[in-house]
């Protein structure tokens, strides 16, 4: 038997970053956007933990302790106390590094898959609870959709939304750390006093009405000031797909993705092709959000 599921990309609608926890963390408030760039995890029965990895950016991946795959396997079989037996491939179309939690969603797709493989029972809520303890990011690539995420960004609350929106991704060609962006945020802020976070009212309202110009208008990102900084071509970029037509562009997280929100589908064509003609960015994809969270697709026997 063989289960094959499917996990989400996700975007930050809006970052807001607040001051540092004793924790070392920083209090934020997200809003997360699910959208329909996905990796798919297959699992199927196999000798001890074996994964191995193809597509966008597999070559320079570990499959080892280090990878979240591994440490998914075995966090889900400690939790279940299972013995784990499991041989997962993963198909990567996330970009690497690429600010859109593409190692968070293949573990969270792995949670799933095993969990389908293994007969757990776990709900999605358990499979939450053991995500969190992996990365900030995995309870929401469970759940998908539109989610505000307090704490870390572990702590999940969903958010209503109609219709689809249409993005556009241009990807830098150098990556960021994401520790290092940060720290540039804390720098960029020395003695500011900083506020606790709260979610924009008009980010929520223009989900709730499905609407893009007023969602375009409210895109923020405190981060985007230290990833510009660290990466000045990145105001280029930003700059190239509004003047393209773009209805705003944004840094997905930490970057040094570039997220281009469009009117409608045709519309994202246009910019994605003008995006690639510039030459400014290693791969430009176009994706629909909200797309939902890791889910199985199909198991087979």
């Amino acid at each position: 038997m063989s289960v094959v599921v499917r996990a989400p990309a996700k975007i930050n609608l809006q970052l807001s970053v607040g001051p540092l926890r004793d924790d070392g963390y920083h209090k934020v408030v997200s809003v997360f956007h699910a959208v329909s760039l996905v990796d798919v995890i297959t699992a199927q029965r196999g000798e001890g933990v074996q994964v191995s990895m193809s597509g966008e950016g597999s070559e320079s991946l570990a499959t080892d302790d280090s990878n979240l795959v591994v440490q998914a396997v075995h966090a889900l079989a400690q939790h279940a106390q299972i013995d784990p037996h499991v041989s997962i491939h993963v198909d990567k179309s996330i970009p690497l590094a690429g600010g859109m939690a593409g190692g968070s969603a293949d573990a969270a797709g792995t949670l799933v898959a095993c969990a389908a493989l293994w007969g757990t029972g776990l709900s999605r809520e358990e499979l939450a609870d053991i995500g969190a303890r992996l990365g900030s990011d995995v309870p929401f690539a469970l759940f998908g959709a539109n989610a505000i995420g307090r704490g870390r960004g572990e702590q999940i609350m969903p958010v209503l939304g109609r219709g689809q929106f249409h993005w556009v991704f241009a990807l830098a060609d150098e990556g960021l750390s994401t520790p290092a962006v940060y720290r540039q945020c804390d720098l960029l802020r020395a003695g500011e006093q900083i506020r606790p976070p709260e979610v924009f009212d008009a980010l929520l309202h223009a989900l709730r009405q499905g609407d893009a110009k007023a969602l375009a208008a409210a895109l923020h990102n405190d981060l985007q000031p230290a990833a510009i900084s660290l990466r000045p071509s990145l105001r280029s970029l930003l700059e190239a797909g509004v003047e393209y037509g773009a209805l705003a562009g944004v840094v997905s997280g930490s970057g040094p993705t570039c997220a281009f929100l469009c009117r409608d589908s045709a519309h994202s064509i246009d910019v994605a092709v003008a995006m690639t003609a510039t030459g400014m960015c290693r791969t430009v994809k176009r994706a629909t959000g909200p797309a939902p969270g890791a889910r199985v697709v199909t198991p087979t026997g």
